[in-house]
């Protein structure tokens, strides 16, 4: 039963083409047990010959409604100038009339309405209703022209109805559309606000590489450990430089001005600190915990998770209501770092997160995601089980070169 339903939907005409038979065979009983005797006008052969008519109207509505439309109003004026009765084939105007409303041109939607507002008057006019008086012939008149002008009303609000809709899903197209090309250049944008902070930390290293090199070949007679240990430095350094430079070669930074001036070092784990007091002093409770051996960390990996938490407690300042507190758990796994920011406001919708930015610059939790997949680490980032909102990142402590 459904798929005979589905093929019905997909062949409108096939439906058309079964009530087209039905109203004709319909007709034909019609007019075969009335023996259109005497007392009827016109014959039963014009009858039967409006109906084949009627019937191709129904069949074809869909695929020609103009042409369907001029067929039935040239077989209505047949049968006026014919003296053919009005029978049950002729039905089929109220339904040209609704289809050409819904679906025709506004031409022909016009000139069917029209027609249907004048048919009855036209049919009462040729053949009234015998014992009548003149009021009840305008009376029969108009009670006739009712399901004409309904039919027209009918069809005319389908069509408004599919346009609406047919504007609607437009729309949407075109926001999801732009959508995805809003999120395409934040990304890119994103990339290269990170590109340029992870070029100040490979420079960084190199400078302090610098540094020590400087120191160990000053020491290197009169205090060799020193400078045994300054060599070490260095070495890790470059190791540590080394990997912050592969994962910059992963960006495209294109169009971009050379800056000047001096590289200085970007925000680091232990100034989180004071990014919590700040939360603090502008009146968002947050409990900092840290948990673990803190040891030295890679670069970027300490940029991503300052980065990570100020945008996050920012979020929770702009979506998460008064009286919101937060928290902020630091944890050194043996390979990892693993950040978890929550709070317990009544949150946002997640595509203002997505669309919120730390400092104004970023975009939100996409920056976020960058910034984790730049370092090999993951982010989980939605909703908290009876309210608030939760972003947990896990980053790894020693990236393979």
């Amino acid at each position: 039963m459904q798929r005979l339903y589905d093929f019905l939907r997909r062949h409108p005409t096939w439906v058309d083409g079964f009530w087209a038979v039905f109203l004709l065979g319909l007709s034909g009983v019609t007019i075969a047990s009335a023996g259109w005797s005497t007392n009827r006008h016109g014959t039963a052969a014009g009858a039967l010959a409006v109906s084949a008519v009627m019937s191709v109207v129904i069949a074809l509505r869909r695929r020609r409604p103009e042409a369907m439309l001029v067929l039935a109003g040239a077989t209505g004026l047949a049968q006026l100038i014919l003296d053919i009765e009005v029978g049950v084939a002729d039905f089929a105007m109220l339904v040209i009339v609704y289809t050409v409303a819904a679906i025709g041109a506004r031409w022909a939607s016009r000139s069917a309405l029209a027609a249907g507002l004048t048919a009855a008057t036209l049919s009462e006019i040729r053949w009234p209703q015998e014992h009548s008086s003149a009021l009840g012939h305008v009376a029969i008149a108009v009670f006739q022209t009712v399901p004409f002008a309904l039919a027209w009303v009918l069809g005319d609000s389908v069509r408004t109805r599919r346009a609406y809709f047919a504007q609607l899903e437009e729309r949407a197209t075109r926001l999801e559309r732009e959508r995805e090309a809003q999120a395409k250049v934040a990304v890119a944008a994103e990339r290269a606000r990170i590109a340029r902070e992870l070029h100040d930390v490979v420079a960084h290293n190199v400078s302090v590489m610098v540094v020590q090199a400087d120191g160990a070949a000053y020491v290197l007679d009169s205090a060799p450990d020193q400078a045994k240990k300054a060599l070490e430095t260095i070495s890790s350094t470059g190791r540590q430089a080394l990997a912050e430079m592969r994962r910059l070669l992963g960006v495209l930074r294109t169009g971009e001005h050379k800056e000047a001036g001096e590289y200085v070092p970007q925000p680091d784990v232990e100034q989180i600190d004071e990014l919590i007091e700040q939360c603090r002093t502008s009146g968002l409770p947050v409990d900092f915990k840290v948990e673990g051996t803190p040891r030295p960390l890679p670069s970027g990996v300490e940029l991503t998770a300052y980065r990570i938490v100020q945008e996050a407690l920012t979020n929770t300042r702009k979506h998460g209501g008064p009286n919101t507190g937060a928290s902020v758990r630091l944890v050194y796994f043996d390979d990892g770092l693993g950040l978890l920011v929550e709070d317990d406001g009544k949150g946002a919708p997640h595509e203002l997160y997505e669309e919120g930015g730390a400092d104004g610059q970023g975009h939100g939790l996409i920056g976020m995601r960058e910034r984790v997949g730049m370092v090999g680490g993951t982010l989980d980032a939605g909703p908290r089980p009876g309210g608030g909102f939760r972003i947990s990142a896990l980053l790894p402590l020693k990236p393979a070169l």
